[in-house]
């Protein structure tokens, strides 16, 4: 005798292939780039005091536009 616990939720019919592509994998750098170019960009054309608001200095721009996901105030320089 058995017992099925829980509902089973069916799929496509037709499954998506998994494949690697380098074509696939430069077009997502060049993507992540342009992120980061767009982000420093318009950090730059921020004034000295916007960027003091929100927690940057002008020097930082570069770190803050290539570590998105790290914050710059967390971070501290070894001496």
């Amino acid at each position: 005798m058995s017992t099925i616990h829980g509902a089973s939720e069916f799929g496509p019919t037709t499954a998506r292939r998994q494949y690697y592509s380098p074509l696939e994998a430069y077009w997502d750098a060049f993507r992540e780039w342009r992120k980061r170019e767009r982000l420093r960009t318009q950090l730059c054309r921020l004034t000295d005091g916007e960027l003091m608001d929100i927690g940057i200095t002008r020097g930082e721009i570069d770190y803050v536009a290539t570590n998105r996901d790290i914050d710059p105030r967390g971070a501290v320089l070894a001496p």
